[in-house]
């Protein structure tokens, strides 16, 4: 089921019933399309989340953690102004639409009763969150700015006249109605009847008209199967659907003809809108929130990649020194046969049995000039190839640590690219804020702890600046450290100084997991006890050099936290 007019009423009616009256403590923007307020209601802090994500929209109480950026959002700003302290009078939905109404009143500046209104629009990528004067009607600000140029009728800016959405031609399906009898009068077919529904109803998804479609097919009771099926929505069941082709879908109740094995119940909506949504929001937000850090290492790979090529060719040329030096020597052997203006000459090479070797010359330049001109050009090529090897080095070298961090990204949540960025920032290849700024210093994330099937503890570094804080400042001497044997990967720990061979396995695992090798099926993992880890002066975060290491292959899983 999509989050449809339906699924809308079901978590209205619970956000209704466990919010409303609660008084909002704080608001914060912890992603650019998403805002969370925490509401003090029933002696209990409730976190409300509003997403106006265009995948991911949604409303629901979260128990998700999340991090606030450095710096908060103009629109957050105004969010705490106006909300911070007041109190929430309703939750209420707009007919049968995806339209949730958030009813709040507070004390203006002067003292006066004000009320005010957010409304959250859940229309994927038309998605947005509105707060508006409700004396006034004007909106006070959105989430997402919408102006003349992108669409003429709605204006959604702060100052103007806030607007709901054109209203469908649909009827509401709560409302009196025998619409259901006349479409299954037209149809027997389960796909007709529920696109039938679709157009006839207001707020129906097409999970939701398909699984109405299939009972009112095999019922001898229209009436009563259509408002059972209605009121299903006012007392929900949660549940997480399983296909048999892995795929998941939420209900707010089990759907007909599905079996107890492919349903996963949940105590609330909000719970199991948790569930559904968490990874996939995450990696999401991950993705929105690494937009600059992948478009920086992605032209900086371009740069050194280039880099490479021209260096590679240029040590293809130093190769070729000695065609250079050959034909000097020949020329110096035999300069007395030389004559002023030649443009070439054959002369015996004494280095292939004497055969004529044809020499270009220039005609403008001495024969002894003409010779020098082959040496200078050899002790160009030689002398270059230790500054190109060492070029070269260093740039495969940053090409590695940026493949790394593009590994780390594919695992990191939110939180974990703000480290990546400053990481980032700290290597100088994005461009800091004006120091004429006080700048907040992001605290570097503890790193992620798990579990072998003994119960050692194994932390797992994020990203580099957790490796490096992991390695040299975490762990004991005697711990043991594990990374996956020359691909990008995390630095893992083991706390325990004896580990069994056992724990090192499972530990193996998860460093295989935690890098660029995760879809292997046999990736090599080093050993060895932490005081054997060096750390050159200069390198950069995240790399060290090591000794006495042990070696065993695994197959990449994920423990247990």
């Amino acid at each position: 089921m999509s989050f449809d007019g339906l699924f809308t009423r079901a978590i209205v009616k619970e956000l209704n019933d466990t919010l409303k009256s609660g008084r909002i403590s704080r608001v914060n923007q912890p992603y650019p399309a998403e805002m969370i307020m925490v509401i003090r209601a029933h002696r209990h802090n409730y976190s409300l989340l509003i997403s106006a994500n265009p995948s991911y929209p949604r409303i629901q109480i979260t128990n998700t953690p999340y991090k606030n950026p450095a710096v908060p959002s103009k629109f957050a700003m105004n969010m705490r102004k106006y909300l911070e302290g007041s109190l929430l009078e309703a939750v209420s939905q707009v007919d049968n639409d995806r339209i949730v109404k958030l009813t709040f009143s507070n004390l203006d500046e002067l003292g006066d009763q004000e009320h005010l209104v957010m409304y959250v629009e859940i229309m994927a990528r038309h998605s947005n969150i509105s707060l508006v004067n409700e004396k006034t009607g004007k909106i006070i600000d959105t989430i997402k700015h919408v102006g003349s140029d992108q669409n003429r009728v709605r204006l959604l800016l702060p100052g103007a006249t806030f607007r709901m959405p054109p209203k469908q031609d649909r009827v509401n399906p709560y409302l009196p109605n025998q619409g259901y009898t006349d479409l299954i009068k037209q149809t027997d077919d389960v796909n007709e009847l529920a696109h039938g529904l679709q157009q006839y109803y207001q707020g129906f998804g097409r999970d939701s008209a398909h699984d109405l479609a299939n009972r009112l097919l095999k019922s001898d009771d229209l009436p009563t199967t259509y408002h059972a099926f209605l009121k299903g929505f006012d007392y929900p069941d949660p549940v997480i659907v399983k296909t048999d082709r892995g795929k998941q879908r939420f209900n707010a109740f089990p759907p007909m003809g599905v079996a107890e094995d492919q349903l996963q119940h949940f105590d609330s909506l909000s719970e199991l809108l948790d569930a559904y949504y968490t990874s996939k929001a995450e990696a999401d937000r991950t993705k929105e929130l690494a937009g600059q850090v992948l478009q920086v290492i992605h032209t900086e790979l371009k740069k050194d990649k280039r880099k490479v090529k021209k260096l590679n060719q240029q040590l293809d040329d130093a190769r070729k020194a000695d065609y250079y030096r050959i034909r000097g020597e020949i020329l110096t052997t035999y300069l007395n046969k030389l004559k002023p203006g030649m443009q070439t000459i054959e002369l015996p090479n004494f280095y292939d049995n004497n055969q004529p070797l044809k020499i270009t010359l220039s005609p403008e330049l001495s024969p002894s000039r003409n010779a020098q001109k082959y040496f200078t050009r050899y002790d160009k090529l030689k002398t270059s190839v230790a500054y190109v090897n060492e070029q070269l080095k260093l740039t495969n070298a940053e090409i590695d640590y940026f493949q790394n961090i593009l590994s780390q990204i594919d695992l990191a949540a939110p939180a974990d690219v703000q480290e990546i960025k400053l990481e980032l920032e700290e290597q100088g290849y994005i461009r800091q804020r004006s120091h004429s700024k006080k700048r907040r210093k992001i605290k570097v994330a503890k790193p992620e702890e798990f579990k072998t099937s003994s119960g050692k503890t194994v932390l797992v570094g994020k990203n580099n600046l957790q490796n490096d804080r992991l390695s040299f400042k975490i762990a004991n001497k005697n711990d043991t450290w594990l990374h996956v044997k020359d691909i990008p990967g995390s630095h893992v720990v083991i706390r325990d100084p004896h580990p069994s061979e056992q724990d090192i396995l499972e530990a193996a695992q998860l460093a295989a997991y935690f890098s660029k090798g995760r879809e292997s099926d046999h990736v090599p993992v080093d050993y060895l006890p932490v005081k054997n880890l060096h750390k050159p002066n200069g390198a950069k975060p995240g790399f060290v050099t090591f000794r006495a290491q042990s070696t065993l292959r695994v197959t990449p899983k994920l423990l247990k936290k």
